[in-house]
């Protein structure tokens, strides 16, 4: 099996606008973030609201991937 070259996607210079690749960079963010956060800090946020909100921008993520975020042609 002769592997294939990676290459990028054609517009791979708007890809910061892409609402997938925004809502995967927050995900990470937050959970860096989370590292970063004292002890005491943490105990006052519930882990399940930052592992919930990581696994729904994950999620988002891989939907925004599979719709078309073309511009819009003006009318």
């Amino acid at each position: 099996m002769k592997l294939k070259k990676p290459t990028l996607v054609e517009n791979a210079r708007s890809a910061w606008r892409w609402f997938s690749v925004q809502a995967m960079v927050l995900a990470g963010a937050i959970q860096g973030a989370w590292m970063f956060i004292p002890d005491d800090m943490k105990a006052s946020i519930p882990v399940w609201i930052v592992q919930g909100t990581t696994i729904a921008l994950l999620v988002l993520g891989v939907a925004g991937r599979v719709v078309d975020q073309s511009p819009k042609d003006a009318p």
